[in-house]
């Protein structure tokens, strides 16, 4: 088989791609732009960011937040920051940092940018902004926008009421400035156990947004940070964190998805109070949200993708069934299939489902011009060409792929024994049935016409061998080939030189298209045919195929070289995805 068959998987250029459709967020940056809102001298105009917390993998999900954030710097010739919100020692981990690192390059997208010669880098950690972030809690606490608050977690729960009753302001609402100041550096210094104390902004204990009750902006946690080592035993809320880090990098639009709409208010009261003291400069961030990605047969809750590794119902976080970036890299999916989808899928502000179909319909359309074609037997039975020459071979050739014929062709052996699908004999043929059984005529794809004599069976009665004697002037491209009118054309390998090698048939982990929804238990939809791991055979060529190299084996589907287990000259496949949705049909 010619080197050339392999394909490529890299992202395609963004310049060539059509002009992205119109949606409420570039509806906003547009009027921005006209109005000059974010007109300042040596800044980009659009500054977005993708802001994960380091404390699991990402997920299709994330990937849409990706696409949409560096993709709309990419198309404003803006720039769109990396920066983890790493303010919850206990659950995040460098791992975590390095996993997300590589997925967002993988991809297709950089938080570096060139610019006059220079390469700038973007990549940024909230934990980087800890000491001004300590210093603006001081200034609110000064300012009476803040306090220290000592009651019980019980407490304070009982007291924040609930959406039909008004919370209670704490005992300590009205704790002197001076204070609640000398508390939080107390905090800070180490004097108090986790749970003591917490800072609380002063808003609303009253507000219909349960947000805007005195939430916490600080609290103690005796924790190893993964960067800051034990420098801190006070660490900031998210909801704290994340609005000031935006306002520090000069973001200008604030983008995350729906379940954040209810934050805005307190976003927008944490940088104002903050602007008021001299830390920021108008304008401002602003905050918008649109749905996120729901796909269905998917799960990505971060706690039920850990139970699914923790329970080894799945082989680890990059589980090609994962709807994991590294489970999806591994399965075969491609940066410009996610690309594609994110882009056709759209951005809303309505939450919906996208029929997890959409996701395979992008793969096939990206995977079908670029993956060669190659032929492969999952379910083997022989097949004996008994009057073809003992201990001979004849050349087949076949187009590496049907509609780029510049590519070339691929060349594999014939020989007096092959390997079939088993689907492709029937003693007895059902109606309509134009395949190999006793009496009749196929074609062997890319060789001869075959006509079918008899079969072996084993003592249980099973097919174990089927027999055909063949037309020495049929070979496909011969013109004695045209002599032979038959309904049958079927694959095959040649025994002796087929790849024998392990192929994991893929699909989706849950048969429900919404397994966690309503309460239920997700496990209880788990698809026991997810995974079926075959030994198929090949042709040879496919004995040189590399980690990530992607094919069509021609009737099945798409395949993939396995990054992980697969090495030189045994290779280990994985179906990508089918040539046709098979789901609800």
């Amino acid at each position: 088989m010619s080197n050339d068959i392999k394909s490529s998987t890299a992202p395609a250029n963004a310049a060539a791609s059509p002009a992205p459709a119109a949606n409420f967020l570039r509806n906003q940056i547009d009027a921005d732009l006209a109005a000059g809102t974010y007109a300042r001298r040596d800044l980009p105009n659009v500054i977005t960011r993708f802001p994960p917390e380091p404390n699991g993998y990402l997920h299709i999900g994330h990937a849409k937040s990706i696409c949409v954030n560096f993709g709309l710097a990419r198309d404003y010739a803006g720039l769109c920051h990396m920066r983890f919100d790493d303010t919850n020692p206990e659950k995040e981990e460098q791992e975590y940092v390095d996993t997300i690192l590589d997925s967002v390059k993988w991809l297709g997208f950089s938080w570096e940018k060139e610019i006059a010669g220079s390469k700038q880098t973007h990549l940024y950690y909230a934990s980087d902004y800890f000491d001004k972030l300590y210093e603006m809690a001081e200034y609110l606490i000064t300012a009476g926008h803040a306090y220290v608050d000592s009651q019980s977690a019980a407490d304070m729960a009982a007291n924040r009421g609930n959406f039909g009753e008004a919370g209670k302001n704490s005992p300590y609402r009205d704790r002197s400035p001076a204070e609640s100041l000398d508390l939080f550096r107390r905090m800070k210094a180490g004097e108090f156990k986790d749970g003591e104390h917490i800072v609380r902004a002063k808003i609303d204990m009253a507000s219909p947004n349960m947000n805007l009750r005195d939430p916490a902006i600080y609290r103690i946690r005796h924790a190893h940070h993964h960067r800051t080592g034990d420098k801190w035993c006070i660490y900031p809320m998210y909801d704290y964190t994340h609005p000031l880090s935006d306002a520090l990098e000069n973001i200008t639009h604030s983008i995350c998805t729906l379940e954040f709409q209810d934050h805005r208010p307190f976003y927008d009261w944490v940088i104002e109070r903050c602007a008021e003291g001299g830390f920021f400069k108008k304008p401002v961030p602003h905050q918008y949200e649109f749905a996120r990605l729901n796909l269905t047969y998917v799960i990505t809750s971060k706690r039920k993708l850990r139970q699914l590794v923790e329970e080894a119902i799945v082989e680890g976080w990059d589980d090609p069934r994962m709807p994991t970036l590294v489970g999806m890299r591994r399965r075969g999916y491609t940066p410009d299939a996610i690309q594609l989808m994110a882009e056709r899928t759209g951005v809303t502000k309505s939450d919906g489902w996208i029929d997890y179909s959409v996701l395979e319909g992008c793969l096939r359309e990206d995977l079908d011009p670029k993956a060669p074609r190659a032929t492969a037997v999952l379910r083997p039975l022989k097949l004996i060409i008994d009057n073809f020459p003992e201990g001979e071979t004849v050349e087949c050739t076949s187009p590496v792929h049907p509609h780029h014929p510049e590519r070339g062709n691929r060349v594999f052996p014939i020989s007096k024994e092959l390997w079939i699908e088993q689907e492709d004999f029937m003693e007895v043929p059902s109606k309509g049935y134009f395949r190999l059984f006793p009496g009749n005529k196929v074609r062997l794809r890319y060789g001869y016409v075959v006509e079918c004599t008899g079969c072996d069976k084993d003592a249980g009665g099973n097919v174990i061998a089927v027999h055909c004697n063949y037309f020495a002037d049929s070979k496909s491209g011969t013109e004695g080939s045209a002599n032979y009118k038959v309904k049958g054309n079927i694959h095959w390998v040649s025994a002796p030189h087929a790849l024998a090698a392990e192929v994991r048939l893929f699909d989706r982990l849950f048969t429900d298209p919404q397994p966690d929804s309503g309460g239920k238990d997700f496990k209880l939809a788990l698809n026991p045919a997810s995974k079926e791991v075959v030994t198929a055979y090949l042709e040879p060529g496919l004995s040189a195929a590399m980690p990530e190299d992607v094919y069509q084996f021609e009737r099945h589907g798409y395949f993939v070289a396995d990054r992980v287990d697969s090495i030189k000259g045994k290779p280990v496949f994985n179906r990508v995805v089918t040539l046709k949705d098979s789901w609800g049909k």
